[in-house]
């Protein structure tokens, strides 16, 4: 009853404002009278003229205030009033009385019924405060019923550039101004009229009727068993059934209730798409005319079975009841913020005077410290000129110091001058001995080597020596044997000679001649082959055993023995591979 009472009170407080004609917030009690006289008869509560005539008595003094009117409406109208009247009715009541005055004059692209369904609208979706608003939410939320009842695409954007331009100093739309937002086409371009109207029809059937589905659909009779075409009307505890959309012509009605149930049912006597509502005392089976519209008219009416079930209210009621409670929240945390803010205001304020409190002590400490600092400088010039005279002398005292300290240094850096050449002296006499030294070891090694090699080179020339005798011997016995062949070739001439004459006996010494030649000529390939290796042996042994050859014109080495063997290249060489080898070990 509490939601049902300020569901009317804002429709009456339209009725109320539009008869406040100067605007002063009080009506005259005539109007009131006639009023009230009105809202009995529409809202079906019993009319009491001895309670209206008392409490609007002559003798009260001028116009009755809003709030002067609120005891007599809760109590003799508001309390009594049950749900068995027409809203539509009530709501056409108040419209009459306010529309005139606050409908604008520009043309609008919707009826003045149009307007009416949006102003109940309103009154639905607008703030429970006075003066009534929509708050911009409210508003976007309406508009996108209305554009989705309409088949087009929501422009956020466009809503988004619509608050900006909203008046900082409004918290919403009045209902005159929002009838004129959609009047306006502004959110409905492209859209005809008729349109718009079945639109706006749509949403307020749903939001103010409470109709959550209709359409038309098949019904077979309980008695005849025929089937009829009727118009469905599905509300949160009924479903009425009408012979047209134009709701002039009733049938009937199915009462819904948490027992009643659905059912989905198969083909049959050539009807498709059949479903089944079950309720107490009756069953009705209904054709829908495709698939799509059998499942959409199933799931309608079981949800609406389940929130009887649940004791919930229509969807729309739910959710508009979210999205208030959400905003009182929202508006409750704000509040909870600003009353933050002035705690904290009120803490700055309190630490500004504080702060303030603390420099008015800083001021009289810096005070102080000035004084005391002129103190300080009168201390400061007496100590200044006291110790001025002693400055001096320390001047003077410093100086003669420093004189002496600068003689000092420059004998020091003399000394040291000095030291410095005798390390480089040092230095350079222990390089010298170093190189001496090494100098003598080189001569020693080089003495050694020098030993050496004449003890190698006396010994080699011993062995030379020997084989130079065995060579003569040799070339001895071949020149020995040279002139026997000789004379052997002579007497073989003479013999050749006699032979002419004896040629007989010159054959047979020829024959001998020949064996005897034979045998010298092998003598003569043995001597040869000796020499021949020989000649090896003493290219196999060069540089330490020479072949008697021509004296050469270079110069020869003299040793203490006589003539060296070998030439300067072939000391040098054997020099370089002893090195060599002693490197090796």
């Amino acid at each position: 009853m509490g939601g049902l009472k300020d569901e009317l009170l804002k429709a009456i407080w339209h009725a109320f404002t539009a008869l406040d004609l100067d605007r002063s917030g009080k009506v005259s009690k005539s109007q009131l009278k006639v009023l009230s006289h009105n809202l009995c008869t529409v809202l079906k509560v019993p009319h009491d003229p001895v309670a209206l005539e008392e409490h609007f008595r002559d003798d009260d003094e001028g116009p009755v205030s809003n709030q002067g009117y609120m005891p007599y409406l809760n109590k003799f109208i508001l309390e009594k009033v049950q749900d068995n009247f027409d809203k539509i009715e009530f709501n056409r009541m108040c419209w009459t009385l306010c529309v005139k005055k606050n409908l604008t004059k520009n043309p609008l692209l919707i009826t003045e019924d149009d307007a009416f369904k949006v102003w109940v609208i309103f009154n639905f979706l607008s703030e429970d405060k006075y003066p009534l608003i929509i708050v911009p939410e409210e508003i976007e939320y309406l508009l996108k019923k209305l554009t989705e009842a309409m088949g087009g695409g929501w422009q956020q954007e466009q809503f988004e550039h619509y608050k900006i331009n909203f008046d900082d100093n409004k918290d919403g739309l009045s209902a005159w101004e929002l009838i004129e937002l959609i009047g306006n086409g502004q959110f409905s371009k492209g859209m005809d009229r008729q349109t718009v109207s079945m639109a706006i029809n749509e949403v307020f059937n749903e939001l103010i009727l409470d109709v959550l589905k209709q359409g038309y659909m098949m019904k077979k009779g309980h008695k005849r068993k025929n089937w009829t075409e009727r118009w469905f009307v599905l509300k949160p505890n009924i479903i009425s059934y009408f012979v047209s959309e134009d709701l002039k012509d009733k049938k009937g009605d199915i009462l819904l209730d948490e027992n009643c149930c659905v059912e989905s049912l198969p083909d049959k006597d050539g009807k498709k798409c059949l479903f089944l509502i079950k309720c107490f005392e009756k069953t009705f089976e209904i054709s829908a005319s495709d698939k799509k519209k059998k499942q959409e008219w199933i799931q309608a009416i079981h949800s609406t079975v389940q929130l009887l079930k649940l004791g919930s209210p229509p969807p729309h009621k739910e959710a508009r009841q979210r999205r208030k409670e959400l905003r009182r929240k929202l508006l409750a945390e704000q509040e909870e913020l600003e009353r933050q803010m002035k705690e904290l205001q009120a803490a700055n304020e309190n630490k500004q005077q504080e702060l303030e409190s603390v420099r008015k002590k800083l001021e009289e400490a810096a005070s102080r410290a000035a004084d005391e600092e002129k103190k300080r400088l009168q201390t400061q010039v007496e100590l200044q000129t006291r110790f001025s005279t002693e400055l001096e002398r320390e001047k003077l005292i410093r100086q003669q110091m420093e004189e002496q300290v600068a003689q000092k240094s420059s004998e020091l850096e003399q000394y040291l001058q000095r030291v410095r050449e005798l390390e480089d002296m040092y230095l350079k006499l222990q390089e010298a001995l170093e190189d001496e030294r090494q100098a003598r070891q080189d001569e020693e090694t080089v003495r050694k080597l020098q030993a050496r090699l004449l003890e190698e080179e006396s010994s080699k020339r011993a062995e030379l020596e020997k084989w130079h005798l065995e060579q003569q011997q040799a070339i001895q016995m071949t020149e020995a044997e040279k002139q026997e062949l000789e004379q052997q070739r002579v007497l073989k001439e003479q013999a050749l000679q006699e032979a002419m004459a004896q040629l007989e006996q010159l054959e047979l010494e020829r024959k001998q001649a020949l064996e005897q030649y034979e045998g010298v000529k092998k003598k003569l390939e043995m001597a040869t082959n000796m020499t021949k290796s020989w000649k090896d042996k003493v290219a196999h042994h060069e540089g330490l055993i020479r072949l008697i050859e021509p004296g050469s014109k270079n110069p020869h080495l003299i040793t203490n023995w006589g003539p060296a063997a070998f030439t300067q290249a072939e000391l040098e060489e054997r020099e370089k591979s002893w090195k060599e080898k002693k490197t090796t070990e």
